[in-house]
């Protein structure tokens, strides 16, 4: 397969940049900085990592309007106002392929007879869609999903292999469900039982999720015990999340991985929660809150603000108990010597 090549006036068409210098090479690849070679193009997102171009082979980078050294011999920057955005359009450019699907619908999915599967639906080999599930146009499922009863995933989704969507729970239109994530399992709901030690909630709700969602590998959001668990429009949820049940999410939440919120918990739009943090059932997050990584919150949020610490403060205050805490264990140190 014949590999194709950009110049640089081509990549600049393609990000619509400023060049600064020039080469002749050609560039068959994106790179990360260090590796790159000579036909291999770059990025630098921060001042910081200008160090590293004088030892990169690159001969282009994208770069930020900001940048403060000169690209060399035989070698140019192409400046951008955001190096990250302008990467994304070059990753799109040299993307590979999806795999494919030969046929369409594969013979050995098991597909109800009841359900509705719109025209270009793409279905992989041992696929279950139940009864009265409906698949939306244009959307790829691959290998080993199953797709439990009135369920709906809406046109041009992907859902990849191993993922489980349980029984009425729907998906929006644009999203993407990566490997062996759950969607719809039973919430996390016990209590002391006489007779039974403890007795299991019965978890009768659904999940309801928006349009242009990502949620990653492995990632669990349980189903309400009664109504809906919700995800917001936009929202990009990490690898190895937990959701639990009834919880609600505003739009273009972000969940980094091993984050996860108890029962009933609420995001509003915008909400950032770092990886590894925990939010405490029936805590709610206003909009634009920042949940630092590995922070416990134990109470409700204001809009706006960012929360460092277990558990977690405002930040500022995070910091200098934290300074506090060094200080004195210097001080500690000081005195026994």
């Amino acid at each position: 397969m014949s590999v194709k090549s950009y110049s640089l006036e081509e990549i600049n068409q393609i990000i619509d940049g400023s060049i600064i210098g020039s080469t002749t090479h050609h560039i068959v690849a994106p790179q990360q900085l260090e590796y790159a070679n000579v036909n291999e193009i770059t990025f630098i997102g921060n001042k910081k990592y200008e160090n590293l171009w004088g030892q990169s082979k690159a001969s282009i980078a994208i770069v930020n309007q900001d940048i403060g050294i000169e690209p060399g011999d035989n070698r140019a920057f192409i400046k951008v106002n955001n190096a990250d955005l302008a990467l994304c359009k070059i990753l799109e450019v040299f993307a590979g392929n999806p795999p494919v699907f030969n046929p369409k619908i594969h013979p050995s999915a098991v597909i109800d007879a009841t359900a509705i599967i719109e025209e270009n639906a793409e279905i992989g080999a041992n696929v279950y869609i139940g009864p009265h599930v409906k698949i939306g146009k244009n959307t790829r499922i691959y290998a080993n999903v199953s797709i439990f009863d009135e369920s709906s995933v809406g046109d041009r989704s992907t859902i990849w292999s191993g993922t489980v969507i349980r029984e009425r729970c729907h998906l929006g239109t644009d999203c993407i469900i990566h490997p062996n994530a759950t969607i719809g399992a039973d919430g996390f709901g016990f209590r002391p039982c006489p007779e039974k030690g403890l007795a299991k909630i019965p978890q009768i709700g659904n999940v309801i999720i928006g349009n242009h969602v990502e949620i990653g590998a492995n990632t669990c959001v349980d189903r309400g015990k009664f109504s809906s668990t919700l995800i917001g429009d936009g929202c990009k949820i990490d690898n190895l999340v937990q959701i639990g049940h009834n919880s609600k999410l505003g739009k273009f939440c972000i969940m980094a991985g091993n984050s996860g919120l108890a029962g009933s918990v609420t995001l509003g739009n915008g909400v950032i929660i770092g990886g590894s943090a925990s939010i405490k059932d029936h805590v709610t997050i206003g909009d634009g809150a920042t949940i630092g990584a590995g922070s416990g919150v134990t109470g409700d949020v204001e809009p706006g603000k960012t929360m460092l610490g277990y558990p977690a403060v405002e930040a500022r205050d995070a910091l200098k108990q934290w300074a506090i805490l060094k200080r004195l264990v210097k001080e500690s140190g000081t005195k026994k010597n």
